[in-house]
């Protein structure tokens, strides 16, 4: 008789999945990149350049970027508050592309130094893939229900939260939004040590990036 295996029940399992954000907790002012010509590239009534559907509108010039030292230092490998969008050097990028291409999508920036003079290549990235992944019943979060928030509901994950995905869900993405989580990113480990194989972060250095464990956040 043929054996049947017992189903497992899913869980957050750590290691697995991770929240990637732009890491706030170094010291100092942060970034002293400018947004300098933003206002020409905005369509009002919008108050940031990225659309409410996320991705990039059309661009009647490439995005100029400007280093005040004044207002801070150089930027690491990825910086937010970008007019919506996170701020990634070349081989952050590159990095991205490698494991997902289809996950991103990515404006080249002009991007100057102080001086005037040019700088090292900068992009001004959007990740684009939304999927509704979160196995809510095998997470542990509070689910905020309410008709202002789209789709009616809401991940707050303040307080503490673990996380469990659907794998037929995700399938073979490797970073995402999830469309109750507003601007949070979720990526998986496949992702994260293309970035660390990179030389990003990695020995008490983030270089910008932050992965908290999705089962521990």
């Amino acid at each position: 008789m043929e054996s049947i295996e017992p189903m497992v029940p899913n869980q957050p399992r750590r290691g697995e999945f991770f929240l990637l954000m732009p890491d706030t907790t170094r010291g100092g002012k942060g970034h002293g990149v400018v947004f300098d010509n933003v206002k020409k590239l905005r369509t009002p009534p919008r108050l940031i350049l990225r659309p409410e559907g996320g991705g990039f509108p059309p661009l009647a010039e490439k995005p100029l970027l400007v280093h005040s030292p004044k207002k801070g230092g150089l930027p690491e490998d990825l910086e937010g508050g970008m007019s919506g969008y996170w701020l990634v050097s070349e081989r952050l990028r590159n990095a991205f592309v490698s494991v997902d291409p289809n996950g991103f999508e990515f404006a080249e920036s002009e991007y100057r130094l102080a001086n005037g003079s040019e700088g090292p290549r900068y992009f001004l990235c959007d990740v684009t893939r939304v999927i509704d992944a979160v196995d809510e019943a095998a997470s542990k979060l509070r689910v905020v229900r309410d008709d202002g928030y789209p789709g009616g509901k809401f991940y707050d994950l303040r307080g503490g939260s673990s996380l469990a995905f659907r794998k037929d869900a995700v399938n073979h993405a490797h970073i995402f939004r999830t469309p109750y989580s507003g601007n949070l990113v979720f990526c998986d480990s496949a992702l994260r040590n293309a970035v660390l194989a990179a030389g990003i972060g990695g020995r008490g250095e983030s270089r910008g990036l932050s992965f908290t464990d999705a089962a521990d956040i």
